[in-house]
């Protein structure tokens, strides 16, 4: 839609708002509601009417809701509604409604419009720029006042060092050495790797991670302490170095066997299964200590629905190559490195799990199975899953903390 249509369809709506008020006013004039309408107000009666008997048979608003056509120029089928704009209302409502709707939501958005630019600008950072990425950040992160107040940031991708404008940017990067993360590369499969990075080691790096994950994370507290903490970030490499995906930190020594204490995919990369990625190798590092792990409790609700998925995965990927007729939940725990908390309340959420004569037994659902081997078939080789072959790493020991 062109911005002649626009300012096309603004005058029509302000004229049939005009026409609208007149007729009311007409109506607000007599004394009873029993006095005989105008010749005007009957008209206008008749034409809406009219108007309203009339079914709506569009497929689409012009410029609004185009797809891309198959072949060749765009059809009558090539265009749908996207519901999240506007539901399909074809052949349910008159074209007067429908005009009557849309006018309705375009007066209530410039409405919306004047009362924001009402209100004093707001300060804080709304973006940053990292690498080939711009990224809109979802809550605040305490960076320096001078940084803070600046409605955009500049982030080094490599040294995770922030700046306040592009030039800045620009001169680091031609005089930044770092291609990678610090500390050692522990797991390397094709061209993702994951760096373990010593808290106490590299302290202004893990700084800067917290100050950058805090931007999409709103439980995260930890920003500075960061000495009792081990960070794995995860790369991926090109020509110009190895660029940071996401990231997952664990305590030193957790008195509790957690094995993730931040997990974050920064939002570039989501959906694409670096997140599961991630989740799967926290395990892997679990299974290859020979301990059983969870993530750190509460869990927000992306990360309870990040994992649920995981162990739901796993579990039902177990389930489907077990041959016996008895598992126990103490072996799936073992072999999977999940704690049997977490295992029982995953099963409990599919239906899968009944507690009988003082006994929790694993019901084997065969539509849940079958649904599940379904979309695994469906999945193709690019499907995201660690390989302990290319693990190269031995778990920390305290007297590391100083090397």
């Amino acid at each position: 839609m062109t911005t002649q249509d626009t300012l096309l369809l603004l005058e029509e709506r302000v004229s049939r708002d005009a026409v609208r008020a007149g007729v009311n006013l007409g109506l607000m004039g007599h004394r009873s509601p029993r006095t005989s309408n105008s010749m005007q107000q009957k008209q206008y009666h008749l034409e809406v009417k009219d108007a309203r008997s009339k079914l709506s048979l569009k497929k689409e608003i012009p410029g609004h809701f185009a797809v891309q056509p198959s072949q060749g120029e765009p059809g009558e089928d090539d265009y749908i509604i996207d519901p999240e704009r506007e539901p399909n209302l074809t052949n349910l409502t008159s074209e007067y409604d429908l005009k009557l709707f849309r006018e309705a939501q375009a007066a209530a958005g410039e409405q919306l419009e004047n009362e924001l630019k009402a209100l004093p600008p707001s300060r804080g950072v709304k973006c940053i720029e990292m690498g080939r990425f711009e990224m809109n950040v979802w809550y605040q992160s305490p960076y320096p006042d001078e940084y803070i107040r600046l409605p955009k940031l500049y982030i080094c991708e490599f040294c995770l060092k922030y700046m306040k404008c592009r030039t800045v940017l620009r001169r680091h990067m031609s005089k930044c050495v770092w291609r990678h993360p610090p500390g050692d590369e522990i797991y390397r499969k094709d061209k993702i790797s994951v760096w373990e990075v010593n808290g106490e080691t590299h302290k202004p790096y893990c700084q800067n991670l917290c100050l950058l994950a805090k931007f999409f994370l709103d439980h995260k507290t930890l920003y500075f302490e960061v000495e009792p903490f081990l960070f794995y970030i995860m790369t991926v490499a090109d020509s110009e170095g190895c660029h940071p995906v996401g990231y997952f930190s664990k305590e030193k020594n957790s008195f509790l066997n957690y094995n993730v204490s931040c997990i974050l995919t920064l939002p570039p990369y989501q959906r694409q299964g670096y997140g599961r990625l991630l989740i799967d190798f926290s395990y892997l590092l679990t299974r290859a200590e020979g301990k059983i792990g969870s993530p750190e409790k509460p869990l927000s609700d992306l990360g309870l629905i990040s994992y649920r998925a995981y162990w739901k995965d796993v579990l039902l990927e177990k389930l489907c190559s077990h041959q016996g007729r008895e598992i126990s939940i103490k072996d799936l725990s073992q072999e999977l490195g999940i704690h049997s908390y977490d295992i029982v309340s995953t099963l409990q959420a599919m239906g899968m799990m009944k507690y009988w004569k003082g006994r929790h037994i694993i019901l084997k659902k065969l539509n849940v199975l079958e649904e599940f081997q379904e979309r695994a078939k469906k999945r193709g080789k690019d499907f995201r899953h660690t390989d302990f072959a290319c693990l190269r790493w031995r778990p920390f020991q305290p007297n590391q903390d100083s090397a």
